[in-house]
């Protein structure tokens, strides 16, 4: 069984700094990209950022220069630093990553994480 936990969220002033982070557990041979999505009170799911596994960056327009996206495959942990934060990043925060697990090394899997609340206030 594979896990997917997402922390790091809370309630920080416009202008602060969090970071997220987005552990996988279990039975794990290799993780892919990770995902960073996040869903806004009353809007839609919307990607953030993404890191393949020889760690290739992408990022949404409305957080590049303050966001980072890493990983540590070690760790199987993926994070979001986020920087110079604005109201406009309130949201539910969630990773995804593709993992194969050591039953079945050739498959797999979309795993989600139970999110973490991300609030800036202005």
């Amino acid at each position: 069984q594979v896990q997917l936990v997402e922390s790091g969220g809370g309630l920080v002033q416009a202008g602060g700094s969090l970071r997220l982070s987005c552990a996988a557990s279990g039975s794990i041979f290799r993780i892919n990209t990770v995902v960073w999505y996040r869903q806004p009170p009353g809007k839609q799911r919307e990607l953030v950022s993404s890191i393949t596994s020889g760690g290739e960056t992408q990022y949404a327009d409305s957080v590049k220069g303050r966001f980072t996206i890493s990983r540590d495959n070690a760790k199987n942990t993926a994070y979001l630093q986020m920087t110079n934060l604005k109201p406009e990043d309130t949201a539910n925060y969630y990773c995804n990553a593709e993992i194969s697990s050591t039953f079945d090394r050739s498959i797999y899997q979309i795993y989600w994480g139970q999110g973490t609340q991300v609030t800036v206030s202005s």
